[in-house]
């Protein structure tokens, strides 16, 4: 009675065993037949094909293990920084410009690449960033890189590739 019950429960199990399991590469599943006797590979033994694979697998398990921790990294450090909140000032429940200490002087530019138009005169920036002129862009951005200055008032300035322009833009996301 115990030995159907077992089985069933392996049979139902399997399927979702299978599918968790990460495939590792092998020389066979990377190279081509041609690339594969190209390389010399015909003439090894199998057990030296193993050795190889072993190698292979090691290297791309370590690779993962370590790509997985740095993304848990990164993942907790934007968590942190997302989980601080601060009291809006009663200026800016008013829709004041923010009055602080730093100077706008002070601020490094942001210098990126622009990736992608979303309107007319809305761009995307490697980085994610989404900006907007406040007058027409006359430029085509795409592919180029930009630099992003800080001026008075909480307003920025768009230089697009040196060129010395004065477009004012805003950063909506």
């Amino acid at each position: 009675m115990i030995l159907p019950r077992l089985a069933m429960l392996l049979l139902c199990c399997l399927p979702a065993w299978a599918s968790a399991q990460t495939t590792t590469p092998t020389l066979k599943s990377i190279l081509s037949a041609a690339e594969w006797k190209r390389a010399g590979l015909d003439r090894l033994s199998p057990d030296e094909i193993g050795v190889i694979d072993a190698a292979l697998i090691r290297h791309h398990l370590g690779t993962t293990t370590q790509l997985r921790t740095e993304l848990e990294t990164v993942r907790q450090e934007a968590a942190a920084v997302t989980t601080v909140k601060r009291e809006r000032t009663l200026l800016e429940r008013f829709g004041l410009p923010i009055l602080s200490d730093v100077d706008w002087k002070d601020l490094p530019p942001l210098k990126g690449k622009v990736v992608a138009w979303e309107t007319a005169n809305r761009f995307k920036l490697d980085n994610g960033q989404l900006w907007e002129g406040l007058e027409p862009i006359p430029y085509e951005l795409v592919g180029k890189d930009v630099e992003i200055r800080a001026r008075p008032a909480g307003r920025f300035q768009l230089t697009v590739e040196g060129r010395n322009t004065t477009l004012r833009v805003i950063r909506l996301r």
